[in-house]
């Protein structure tokens, strides 16, 4: 998603312009200057007004990249190889692997060569692969995903090039105990490498899910949107998010998506009892399918090639952004008629809604880009009935 940065950082952020408090001197008769006063002051206002309301046009939504290529690890680094490449490499490395065991029984009769014949024989035990059973065992065994296991190192710099603010910002709330409890499933999406591998089995995606399910929502989705707020802040992250830093970016933008990624990924099939996001995640006969709704959140539109499995989970999780898209400030409410009229296409006219569920503004939210928990309440409270009704 490496063009998620330009399009997420023009999210729907407003300030909510102070209105000029003109006075004006009374006056017993009219005056010429008065009246041309009196029509400036007017023009100002219309003007403030409209300078107010063109803030908050949403931003232009992004089509989501597919990408085929493989990841593949390579020393303390991982690469990306198209499927041919990386098959070619592992055969090479089973090869190599061949030659230095053969090279090790031809060697055992000869004293000059045992120095050599023990470092290979060392090496090859060392990139051997595990056999099925190990794997099965790790697969149950192994820690959750880690968040942002990967971060790079392009960080603005600190005043008088000390370290990054924003680095220290993200470290300190990554090891907080209150994130680490709510496991925002809108944060693995991007840049969590261990995600990845996760979803290649549903054994490794289900536990991921039980855990990023089991909170609170109501409560997480409040400290996420005040913790986006923090983020950006000059003195943590702010220089970051302005230069369009893709790890800030990604990480605001999932933050206050948290909640209706969280209501999405947590509906379970009605029939099988099974994750819907496990079942999309894990198809590999539709990999083009499900799996890419749950980026409609991240203000990603769906790609032209997607054909959805028509079922319920396809309609229980459309149901749920359509009752998001209430709050105009979730980036579903721009991405969700597009995607809706692109699936009643396939899967017949009426399948989902194609409309915008009707605005609600909560109380105290001007045109800004955080609101208080009361607002956050309200719209993981909505997300929430709707996920219930779904099952």
């Amino acid at each position: 998603m490496t063009s998620a940065a330009a399009s997420s950082s023009a999210g729907p952020i407003s300030g909510q312009s102070s209105r000029p408090n003109y006075r004006f001197p009374s006056t017993r008769r009219w005056q010429p200057t008065t009246s041309w006063t009196l029509i400036f002051a007017v023009v100002v206002c219309f003007a403030s007004h409209a300078l107010a309301a063109g803030s908050d046009v949403a931003p232009p939504t992004e089509t989501l990249v597919i990408d085929h290529r493989v990841p593949y690890r390579e020393g303390q680094r991982w690469a990306m190889f198209s499927e041919q490449d990386a098959e070619r490499r592992k055969v090479q490395k089973r090869d190599t692997s061949d030659d230095s065991e053969s090279t090790s029984t031809e060697s055992s009769d000869s004293p000059e060569t045992s120095r050599s014949v023990s470092v290979t024989t060392t090496f090859s035990i060392a990139v051997g692969t595990p056999s099925p059973s190990g794997t099965s065992t790790t697969a149950s065994t192994s820690p959750l995903p880690s968040i942002f296991d990967s971060l790079p190192a392009d960080f603005e710099p600190g005043p008088n090039g000390q370290p990054s603010n924003c680095l220290n910002f993200i470290n300190a709330f990554l090891t907080n105990s209150t994130f680490q409890e709510c496991y925002p499933l809108s944060m693995l999406f991007d840049k969590s490498k261990s995600f990845f591998e996760a979803q290649k089995s549903l054994v490794g995606i289900t536990r991921t899910l039980d855990a990023t399910c089991a909170v609170n929502a109501t409560f997480c989705s409040a400290y996420l949107n005040n913790l986006a707020g923090e983020l950006i802040l000059p003195e943590n992250c702010g220089a970051d998010y302005q230069a369009g830093g893709a790890v800030v970016v990604d990480a605001y933008v999932a933050m206050r998506a948290y909640a209706p990624v969280y209501s999405a990924g947590c509906l379970r099939d009605p029939d099988s009892g099974a994750y819907c996001y496990a079942s999309a995640a894990t198809n590999r006969t539709n990999r083009t399918g499900n799996a890419y709704l749950y980026f409609l959140p991240l203000n990603k539109t769906l790609p032209g090639t997607t054909v959805p499995d028509c079922g319920e989970c396809l309609r229980g999780t459309m149901a749920v952004y359509q009752a998001a898209t209430a709050d105009r400030r979730q980036w579903i409410a721009n991405t969700y008629v597009a995607a809706a009229k692109q699936i009643n296409t396939v899967c017949g006219p009426g399948f989902v809604n194609e409309t915008l569920a009707a605005a609600v503004i909560p109380s105290g939210a001007g045109g800004g880009v955080s609101a208080g928990p009361s607002a956050w309440a309200v719209t993981a409270g909505t997300l929430l009935g709707v996920m219930w009704w779904a099952l």
